[in-house]
């Protein structure tokens, strides 16, 4: 059953927990701007909870929680869990009372198992998404793309070949000793043991392999706020396939533009671009051979402008990745490292829409 998300003040408390946060506090903003899309959220929550039986945590309650998590770089939810004990400012924000008992870190992560199998992270970013086009604060017709490797949470000892043998036991189950000299891998006759899905994949020539997976993002090109991402397996033309799907969920009242780095410049792209009223504004790769972007794109000054403004779709990658966990993910399976993608986009939304709130005054 949907746990009560009630907030009632502590009976024998002098001062609330409300009088102890201070009014300037950048928290503040993001509680209601999150509140704003939980509200529109209630709905889809009644539907993932029983009418009966005992109450569960509030999802409210829990994705703000995931939220703090992401803000304060808190690596586990065990470390969550005790900063919630005893911080009156996580208390407040979760909307936990002075005196409520704090969750169990086995019991969060099972609830958030729920929540995972909802999709609630891209509803949230929808909800998001709409609020910052409520406030103007979305450009409608110029997007730009572009994806990053995530490192999966494994390691390369546990990238085995798919056919290989029962052998003996392992001199160290927990770090055996394997010898990969003379041995040659690939992601057609491997796969690891501890994340099957990730895939061994390197960023270009002088880079090393990693297990991992892809994330893809399409940002608006006024404020730089993220629309829309995927997580898929790291391959060649994934970059572009997911670039297509996420244009494709994009509302269009006329033609669009999209931005994107010179590995997104190949004549079946740009053709599929063209033909969904999307004008090409990609970086020219003119290595061993002809662009598929000529001068009736390139001669405009629009072209130009998209290509400065691509450059921040890095901010929104360096912030998943130092902020938001996402560097290397604790998580395994495509699906689960899409769910903390997705919210660590809308989180990276609030945070920008936090700002561009207290910049304009």
């Amino acid at each position: 059953m949907r746990g009560d998300d009630q907030e009632p003040d502590g009976m024998f408390s002098y001062v609330s927990m409300e009088a102890r946060i201070p009014a300037d506090h950048p928290l503040r903003a993001m509680r209601d701007l999150m509140d704003t899309a939980l509200r529109e959220m209630s709905p889809r929550f009644a539907l993932m909870y029983a009418k009966t039986g005992r109450p569960s945590i509030a999802p409210e309650k829990l994705l703000r929680a995931q939220l703090l998590q992401i803000l304060y770089t808190i690596r586990s939810e065990r470390l969550l869990m005790e900063q919630l004990d005893y911080n009156l400012l996580f208390r407040w924000f979760v909307g936990l009372r002075m005196d409520d008992t704090v969750w169990d870190a086995t019991v969060f992560t099972k609830n958030r198992e729920r929540l995972l199998a909802g999709d609630v992270a891209r509803a949230l970013l929808e909800q998001v998404v709409a609020e910052a086009r409520a406030r103007h604060l979305l450009s409608s017709e110029h997007f730009s793309v572009d994806g990053t490797l995530i490192e999966a949470w494994a390691s390369l000892k546990s990238f085995q070949r798919k056919d290989a043998p029962a052998g003996p036991p392992p001199d160290d189950p927990g770090n055996p000793t394997i010898d990969f000299h003379g041995e040659r891998r690939s992601n057609e006759t491997h796969a690891s043991t501890t994340d099957p899905e990730a895939r061994l994949f390197r960023k270009g020539k002088g880079h090393e392999s990693k297990l991992c997976h892809q994330g893809h993002v399409l940002m608006e090109n006024r404020y730089g706020l993220a629309v829309d991402g995927i997580v898929t397996p790291p391959a060649g033309t994934t970059e572009r396939e997911s670039a297509v799907e996420m244009l494709s969920r994009v509302p269009q009242d006329g033609r669009l533009t999209l931005g994107a780095d010179k590995g997104y410049d190949t004549r079946e792209f740009v053709d599929v671009l063209r033909e969904m009223a999307v004008t090409p504004h990609v970086t020219q790769n003119t290595t061993n051979r002809a662009s598929a972007i000529d001068d009736r794109t390139t001669r405009h000054r629009g072209y130009a402008l998209s290509q400065r403004a691509r450059m921040r779709i890095e901010e929104i990658f360096g912030w998943l990745k130092t902020i938001a966990l996402l560097r290397k993910t604790r998580h395994r399976g495509t699906a689960r490292v899409e769910w903390m993608f997705i919210f660590g986009l809308a989180a990276y939304n609030l945070v920008r829409m936090r700002n561009l709130a207290a910049q304009s005054g």
